[in-house]
């Protein structure tokens, strides 16, 4: 009986040690899935005063004159016009639907609008990511510390989610298509003079191994993602290579090849909040799509879903002509950001005693229907609000799959900046990943000589 007692105790001190915080759903609770909840875990039902639709399977079909090869898509909703817009002289009436950076952004910066627009639940996914997503309810956990994902392949990892780190994860590896390439995109900064500057012109190369059914396994690559630089001057020819894995304890392997020494360097600082020299510093590593990487340095509460007014279909912003059209002296042109009432989760990120980072605080607002965060407010380490950001995101149609693209707003500093802007080159969606011999660092070397 004491050794039967010493092994239960051993076997209880093992799995506390190996983390799991969720082991995926119930039968049961599964159930939902495809019935009051979307096979993604959205509600499936529009809210109560029908300012926010029932989900009907997202935007599949291409506007007339859409032009597959351009990488441009128009805008389906081009016709409609702003329901209301909020300013400064009545942000307080709708308060309760906004973010504390949106308030924030509006109270300060004259001039600075939100155009609200009929809600559209535009988000799809292929079939293969709804069936793999019904399989990962019920087989998906995190271990090791919460940093290891496990029986989850294809698909959002938990659609009926219980923990903020849960959520995050599904963020993580939300469905944006198999692979994709922005082949001419810019990263531009606003200063605090108002003076617009190119920080970064290049190709974007993105995709998504994780949902490669061929592929099999607890501890697969998440997302690998290039960066090749074109411009300005000082940058052409640099490359970045960026590896995740869904084992995120394992870290992200990058790789960085600078011309002026023509060799390929192994670059662990690229994560966290190393300064991301992509916007000239404006940002984190981690504020990549307001968020990325490792989650060990915050502890992570779930808050709760609520309705708020948040970018959304964003075609007029992402395929804009030019970024002088775009990028005003002080924020974002607001003819061009439509903005629309959804439901979000809402997760708060607080820094673990000990650890360092240059945010004390986060608060994430994460889109149920894509699993995209759609807005942040970050705070730096007095508790003030220092950076809320908002990532701009439409569906693509053609590819059912969600693109998206973000920035912050720097209160204090009274600047801001957009990354990876696809613009009028367009985005690019592919149907298989790359030859894994185009990810080496062989690969990177010879892609950045100039």
């Amino acid at each position: 009986m004491i050794k039967l007692t010493r092994t239960l105790i051993a076997l209880g001190l093992l799995a506390a040690h190996a983390g799991v915080l969720h082991a995926a759903v119930s039968e049961q609770e599964a159930k939902q899935l495809g019935t009051s909840l979307t096979p993604v875990g959205a509600e499936m039902a529009g809210n109560a005063d029908g300012t926010i639709p029932a989900y009907n399977g997202g935007l599949k079909t291409a506007p007339a004159g859409f032009d597959k090869a351009s990488g441009i898509r128009p805008d389906p909703f081009a016709n409609e016009k702003p329901q209301f817009s909020i300013t400064a002289s009545n942000v307080d009436t709708y308060a309760d639907k906004l973010t504390e950076g949106t308030k924030a952004l509006i109270k300060k910066l004259p001039g600075f609008r939100v155009d609200v627009y009929p809600t559209h639940r535009t988000v799809g996914y292929p079939q293969f990511v709804l069936d793999n997503t019904l399989k990962n309810a019920t087989s998906a956990a995190l271990t090791n510390n919460n940093e290891t994902l496990q029986g989850a392949h294809a698909g959002v990892p938990f659609p009926i989610p219980k923990t903020g780190i849960e959520v995050m994860f599904n963020h993580l590896a939300r469905y944006q298509g198999l692979a994709w390439i922005a082949p001419k995109y810019g990263a531009y900064n606003v200063d605090a003079a108002g003076k617009l500057v190119t920080s970064t012109l290049g190709r974007w190369t993105y995709e998504m191994p994780y949902y490669d059914t061929s592929k099999s396994g607890d501890d697969i690559l998440l997302t690998r993602a290039r960066a090749n630089y074109s411009g300005p001057a000082r940058r052409a020819g640099e490359a970045v290579m960026t590896f995740d894995y869904t084992a995120t304890e394992r870290g992200r392997k990058a790789y960085q090849y600078l011309p002026g020494q023509r060799r390929v360097r192994l670059a662990p600082d690229l994560a966290y909040d190393t300064p991301n020299a992509s916007t000239s510093g404006m940002s984190t590593i981690d504020d990549i799509n307001l968020f990325n990487g490792r989650m060990d340095r915050f502890d992570w509460k779930l808050t709760g879903k609520k309705e708020m007014y948040v970018p959304y279909n964003a075609y007029r912003f992402a395929y804009a002509e030019n970024p002088e059209q775009v990028f005003g002296s002080k924020f974002i042109n607001p003819d061009l950001v439509r903005w629309e009432r959804h439901r979000v989760w809402v997760v708060e990120a607080t820094l673990k005693p000990g650890m360092r980072h240059i945010y004390s605080k986060r608060t994430f607002y994460i889109d149920e229907d894509s699993w995209t965060a759609v807005a942040v407010d970050q705070y730096d380490g007095r508790g003030q609000l220092w950076r809320p950001g908002f990532n701009y995101l439409h569906q693509m149609y053609d590819a059912v799959a969600v693109n998206s693209t973000a920035g912050h707003y720097d209160l204090i500093a009274g600047t801001y900046y957009i990354n990876v802007w696809p613009g009028k080159a367009g985005v690019q969606v592919m149907d298989k990943l790359s030859p894994d011999n185009g990810w080496s660092s062989d690969s990177l070397a010879g892609a950045g000589v100039r």
